[in-house]
């Protein structure tokens, strides 16, 4: 006779790893969020270099691209994006400070055309429930971006990192509450299940 419950091998056996490995890689995205937030300037250059590297690899399949591309034309467009791919990807590795200072220039950029994006579209839903959020996370997208400005370049040296870090740490903790939401509704859907009184 078996002394375990029905509720407890039907979850353990079966729903309670996807838990632990949904929770296990949440706690560890949080972790990586956290250093990130505490090193933004060591975590920006990583990323710079990491980017750098990603367009070399880009330039090399353009390169690659360019031979089975029929028309010279076409190839010929290939090799150009390699040489763009590549310059921009050696430049990175090679100065990956300044490197830096050109992703926060982009992440300015994103942020002022995101705020403006969806405060027009918060105003032009504006019969939607939920249009002033989009109006506020505008609003502060377009604040952020202004702040950032404001300071540059010595914002270069910790917005990329923390940003990073703050996607990372609301990334991982998103992931530990699905993973204890999700045990908690299918543990009482179990209950239920096994509580419910048989026929016969």
């Amino acid at each position: 006779m078996s002394t375990g419950t029905p509720f407890a091998s039907t979850a353990s056996g079966d729903r309670q790893p996807s838990w632990q490995a949904l929770t296990g890689v949440g706690v560890l995205i949080s972790i990586l969020g956290v250093v990130a937030i505490l090193a933004p300037f060591v975590t920006g250059v990583t990323i710079s270099i990491v980017v750098g590297a990603l367009l070399v690899v880009g330039g090399l399949g353009h390169v690659a691209h360019a031979f089975t591309v029929p028309g010279w034309t076409g190839s010929l467009w290939q090799v150009i994006l390699a040489l763009i791919y590549t310059f921009a990807g050696i430049s990175l590795l090679a100065n990956p400070v300044l490197g830096l200072t050109t992703l926060t220039l982009l992440i300015v950029f994103y942020l002022a055309i995101e705020g403006l994006a969806e405060i027009v579209l918060g105003l032009s839903t504006r019969s939607e429930p939920q249009w002033g959020w989009f109006v506020v996370s505008g609003v502060v997208s377009l604040a952020l971006a202004g702040l950032l400005w404001a300071g540059f370049p010595s914002t270069a040296a910790w917005a990329v990192g923390l940003l990073v870090g703050l996607s990372l740490l609301s990334t991982g903790l998103a992931m530990v509450v699905a993973a204890y939401l999700g045990r908690q509704n299918s543990q009482s859907r179990v209950a239920k299940k096994f509580g419910e009184p048989r026929s016969g």
